[in-house]
């Protein structure tokens, strides 16, 4: 991932620049020569060994089909959260962006080729959570959880049921450059939130404000990058803030209870299931996920190479 660069980025690596010739076409999305060489240098900086161009070839390839994927399911992240994360890098190495921008420069790989790395690393990640969540992770039957339910002396698990409300203050894509302010909005309504009944009343007067009641949620359905915000916010208060493709945005907690039912027996032991499915270990069961994923990308695929 992003972090294992930390101990290569002070070596300087220069490989000249071709000419920008095509030599891949992945569902006529276009990889040049110029494109694959950055990924090579790339790869150079992170120690990697062996055919570094085959490599370059292959990674680009997997992430034309990720990128057509993500954009079909709307969740590419946006360019701060890019360049917050670039920044979070430089000063977690001890480096001003200066320092940063130069080695990437130096190396052949570029400050922009590392920011699209970083896009599809947080962007695919996302991919990963939303299609394991839809697909129920490892799925347990009525009858699994009705038998393990009569193991457990008919006990049934219990979970919380968070009700949600989701309030957006919405940045056009065209217009991303006052994040920041919306930022600052959101955070000073986030501070006078006092309850999901007055949430309506609070927005008025602030512009393009969206505020919607999203329902009830167990604890195992709620999505990956909200879930912790939401499991540590009390009852009356709203979660920390997020930017997202619409804008910036925070939920409010409306209320909670604990709720022991067979669906939450079932989500409670397939969400069990699937950790155990890993032998404990989750990057495993990930990249399990992850090579499933593209082998079916890559079969629906039209890909020319040279």
């Amino acid at each position: 991932m992003i972090t294992a660069l930390s101990s290569v980025l002070t070596v300087g690596v220069t490989l000249p620049v071709a000419a920008s010739e095509i030599k891949i076409v992945v569902n006529g999305a276009a990889i040049t020569d110029y494109d694959i060489s950055k990924r090579a240098a790339f790869l150079k900086l992170q120690h990697k060994k062996g055919n570094l161009t085959q490599q370059a070839r292959d990674e680009l390839t997997d992430e034309a089909l990720k990128r057509q994927e993500l954009k079909r399911l709307n969740l590419l992240v946006s360019d701060s959260e890019v360049n917050d994360a670039y920044i979070r890098f430089a000063t977690n190495n001890k480096m001003t962006l200066n320092q940063l921008n130069g080695v990437l420069d130096k190396s052949g790989v570029t400050p922009q080729h590392f920011k699209e790395y970083i896009r599809m690393q947080m962007s695919w990640g996302r991919a990963l959570a939303t299609r394991n969540r839809n697909q129920g992770g490892t799925r347990v039957s009525e009858q699994d959880a009705v038998q393990r339910m009569l193991k457990d002396g008919g006990k049934k698990p219990v979970s919380t049921e968070y009700q949600l409300q989701q309030v957006i203050f919405v940045v056009p894509a065209n217009n991303r450059g006052i994040l920041a302010k919306r930022r600052g909005e959101a955070n000073a309504m986030r501070g006078r939130f006092s309850g999901c009944q007055a949430t309506r009343d609070i927005a008025k007067g602030t512009l393009d404000v969206t505020v919607r009641d999203l329902g009830k949620f167990v604890e195992q359905e709620l999505p990956p990058e909200w879930s912790k915000l939401v499991i540590a916010t009390p009852v009356g208060q709203a979660t920390t803030i997020l930017d997202t493709d619409k804008g910036v945005e925070f939920l409010g907690v409306c209320a909670t209870r604990q709720v022991s039912d067979d669906r939450v027996a079932r989500l409670v032991f397939s969400q069990e299931a699937t950790a155990a499915a890993g032998d404990g270990k989750p990057d495993a069961s990930a990249d399990a996920v992850d090579k499933k994923y593209l082998e079916e990308l890559r079969s629906k695929a039209k890909i020319v190479t040279e």
